[in-house]
């Protein structure tokens, strides 16, 4: 686990995909984290102390911690009032058509409670007791045979929200084991979905807004290589 930057009121993480932030076992991220960091036990709440915000298991890449209550309640609030911007990478099925777009929809649980569904904004639909507006903004990187590298920018923080938004336009991202198509292919070499969260800019306390970045890990760029 390799810390980006870290100062008296943050971490900022590059987590390796396969890592649960979370795990009934006290097996997950947090776990590690507080026995090596026992000081974190007194910021916010079990089991999420001092986590900002999560990444799904096999998401790589940035991830912050806060290191005290004032600190976790400051960057969690830029993160409620949309000052975060996030940026990922992610290699999709199918070639998309245009070269960006924003992907807009309300997101809502499912009935079996591990997936989220997306929904239209207007129609019935829209009147889904639960459901939350969601917007995802993409730009197209590079066009393969059978898939598309984009760049994914979530402007809202829903569950699975870019897993959700791009098999809601069509576009699954490869590997998915939960939002996938039947019979969807998975791009040799590829074992586990292809999201990683590559940018954050966010401002620290006392420091003015800072850019973090995590480069595509190895498991990836041999991916795109094969294809």
């Amino acid at each position: 686990m390799k810390t980006i930057y870290e100062d008296e009121n943050i971490i900022v993480l590059d987590k390796p995909a396969g890592i649960a932030v979370f795990s009934d076992n006290n097996s997950g991220l947090m776990s590690a984290l507080t026995q090596s960091n026992p000081e974190l036990k007194n910021v916010g709440k079990s089991p999420r102390y001092g986590l900002i915000h999560r990444l799904d298991k096999d998401t790589s890449g940035l991830l912050l911690l806060a290191k005290n209550n004032q600190a976790l309640s400051f960057f969690q609030k830029q993160f409620r009032t949309r000052g975060v911007q996030k940026k990922y990478i992610a290699l999709v099925w199918g070639k998309i058509k245009g070269s960006e777009g924003v992907i807009q929809s309300l997101i809502n649980r499912d009935k079996d409670g591990k997936k989220q569904r997306a929904y239209p904004c207007l129609g019935p639909l829209a009147r889904k007791t639960g459901s939350r507006i969601a917007e995802t903004s993409w730009r197209k990187i590079k066009e393969y045979d059978k898939y598309t590298l984009i760049e994914a920018l979530p402007k809202t923080g829903r569950r699975h929200q870019i897993r959700v938004h791009l098999a809601y336009m069509g576009h699954p991202v490869a590997g998915d084991k939960l939002y996938f198509f039947k019979n969807q292919p998975v791009p040799k070499g590829l074992n586990r979905h292809f999201l990683h969260a590559s940018g954050i800019t966010i401002k620290l306390m006392e420091r003015g807004e800072k850019i973090f970045a995590s480069p595509l890990p190895e498991d990836l760029k041999q991916v795109l290589k094969n294809l």
